[in-house]
Parts: C-alpha cells; sequence; structure tokens
C-alpha cells in the first residue's frame, strides 16, 4: 500500500529572492518544481502538494492600492483566493505536463481551500504577520487613520500593515482530498495556508482578513489525513544547530525530545526555521515522520539519503547524526 505524504514548498518553488515577479518567471519555477515532485511520483506515493504564496498576496494587495481610484479593493481573503487559484493553476498544469512526458498515468486537481479558525483567537488581539508593500511614516501615519490598520517598521525598510496569524483549526475539503488520491490523482490544496475563515453567529463560514502560517497548516492537513510523512521543502540542504557560526553542525536524523531541547535553546529563527521544526516536531510526535530538506533533494530525502528526519525514537542503530561543514 502506497504510503502518503504531505509537502509543503518553500517560496523559492515559485519565486526566488529579487527576481521580478512576472508571470513567466513563476511558471518557469513552478516548471521545475514540477519536475522534482514528479520524481516523487515515480517512488509510488499518494501525494498532497501545499505552497506559500506571500509575495504573491502582497503584489495583489499592491495592486489594489495602485487602482483603487479605478475598481473597486478587494479584501484579504480574496486576495489569498486569487493566489490560491493563479498558483494552483500553474502548478496543476506544469504537473500535468511533466507526468504526460514521463508516462506516468496519475491525474492531478488543484483545490481552492479554505482553512477555519476560531474568531476568539488571541492572534486577532495581537497582529504579528507583515503584508504588502512598504509605506513611509507618514503614509503609514494615513492607513492608521484612514483604515483602521495596523502598520510596524519593518526592519528599518519602512512600515508594513500587520494581520493576525491564527492557528488552523480544519482545512476543509479533506474527505474529498481522500478520495482524490484513492483514484491516483495528485491534490494540490491549502496554498497560502488556505483562505482564512470563521464561523459567524448563525454558523455559517465567513471570510476574514488573516493571513494563516503555511507550514501550521500543512501540518494540520497531514494530521487529518493520516499521512505517513510531512515534508516542509524550503531553500536548505537540512537543519543546521549553530547556524552560521564556526561550530554550526548539521541534522541528518533526530528524535523529538533532542528536537523540542534545541527550540528550547533558541537554535532555529523565529521567522525562518523555528515555525518549521515546530510543525515537525508537533507531527513527528504523533509516531509519524517528518521531514526538512531542499526541494531538489526531496526524493533522495524519501529514500533517507538525504535532508534532515524527525522521528518520535532514533533507533539504536540509527542514533542522531551530526555532521559539522
Amino acid at each position: 500500500m502506497a504510503k502518503r505524504v504531505v509537502i509543503a514548498l518553500g517560496g523559492n518553488a515559485i519565486l526566488r529572492p529579487n527576481q521580478e515577479a512576472t508571470f513567466e518567471n513563476q511558471l518557469h519555477n513552478v516548471k521545475i518544481s514540477a519536475e522534482l515532485i514528479a520524481k516523487i511520483e515515480k517512488l509510488d506515493y499518494e501525494i498532497v502538494v501545499t505552497h506559500g504564496n506571500g509575495p504573491q498576496v502582497g503584489n495583489l494587495l499592491r495592486q489594489n492600492e495602485e487602482a483603487k481610484h479605478v475598481v473597486p479593493q478587494l479584501p484579504l481573503d480574496v486576495c489569498s483566493a486569487k493566489s490560491q487559484g493563479f498558483i494552483g493553476y500553474m502548478m496543476e498544469q506544469s504537473l500535468k505536463n511533466v507526468l504526460d512526458q514521463e508516462g506516468l498515468t496519475s491525474d492531478v486537481l488543484t483545490l481552492l481551500t479554505q482553512t477555519e479558525v476560531s474568531a476568539e483567537d488571541s492572534a486577532f488581539q495581537n497582529p504579528t504577520k507583515p503584508i504588502g508593500a512598504f509605506y513611509g511614516k507618514e503614509e503609514a501615519e494615513t492607513m492608521i487613520r484612514e483604515k483602521g490598520w495596523v502598520m510596524m517598521e519593518d526592519a528599518g525598510r519602512g512600515y508594513r500593515r500587520v494581520v493576525p496569524s491564527p492557528k488552523p483549526l480544519k482545512v476543509h475539503g479533506v474527505e474529498s482530498i481522500h478520495k482524490l488520491l484513492k483514484q491516483n490523482t495528485i491534490v494540490i490544496a491549502a496554498g497560502g495556508g488556505g483562505i482564512p475563515v470563521v464561523r459567524n453567529t448563525e454558523g455559517d463560514l465567513i471570510g476574514i482578513e488573516a493571513v494563516i502560517d503555511k507550514d501550521r497548516t500543512a501540518k494540520k492537513l497531514a494530521e487529518q489525513l493520516n499521512a505517513d510523512i510531512f515534508m516542509m521543502l524550503t531553500d536548505v540542504n537540512n537543519v543546521y544547530i549553530n547556524y552560521g557560526k564556526p561550530n554550526q553542525e548539521k541534522l541528518a536524523e533526530i528524535s523529538v525530545n533532542k528536537a523540542k531541547q534545541y527550540l528550547n535553546e533558541g537554535q532555529f529563527a523565529d521567522g525562518s526555521m523555528g515555525p518549521k521544526m515546530g510543525a515537525a516536531v508537533d507531527f513527528a510526535s504523533q509516531g509519524k515522520e517528518a521531514i526538512i530538506c531542499s526541494l531538489d533533494q526531496a526524493a533522495e530525502a524519501l529514500k533517507g539519503l538525504a535532508g534532515t528526519r524527525i522521528v518520535k525514537h532514533v533507533g539504536a542503530a540509527n542514533k542522531c547524526v551530526l555532521t559539522s561543514v
């Protein structure tokens, strides 16, 4: 019986740092990603792919601002849906083309996905997620006054809007994903953490202005699907301790308890590897397997030959390996 893997693609799979965000550039990157995902399909896994959408949503919000005198602005949840749709389109098309070229029979389908959060989540009282364009101080003050936005200075580069980043409670559409996987279909779902929705007083789902961490949603999706493996693909081959220091070391296989120790020591930055390791620990604590590695080494990592693997217990013959670099 094929193992089930949920793959969370990092931002480089769609847009590389300092690269112009043209459709052509993004499609080119997605085509490369599709070729690497096809290698995993050849290993006979049931595959669900999710992805980030930060730069894309940011550009849609900027378009909102630039064109506000011409066309009505759209709320953040709608921008999230739009980005999920066009990224899914690129991925689905690219994957189908690669699979056809390789003579593989799997189908591919993109599922526009809502992720439910709690309206009582404390994140709504403490927005922390920066989105959209940078503004000068006077512009930021205008946004606060006219729109009621929360604005914060961002690393000396200007002021940006910050929005809540609540925890995902439920990814919708999982029942359909189960059926599609059984029908030899690769599913693209929950892009950008999913479209954030809450229940109103009547119990109906409604969109809300928030951004959900994509790795948290991917972990929730993996749990709901009862996946065997949760894989986060990023721009580094391994997770490191003492990163950037002379005694930097990479982690090959590591137990949940050891990973928790490193998290508590502050080994992993909140803005980069910290959330990924937190999600990996939560998933692996259930007796499953989490992997963090680069996109180009994903197939090798599934064979146990690359990347960082987080498991509940490391066997006596496979103790945590630390390799100096």
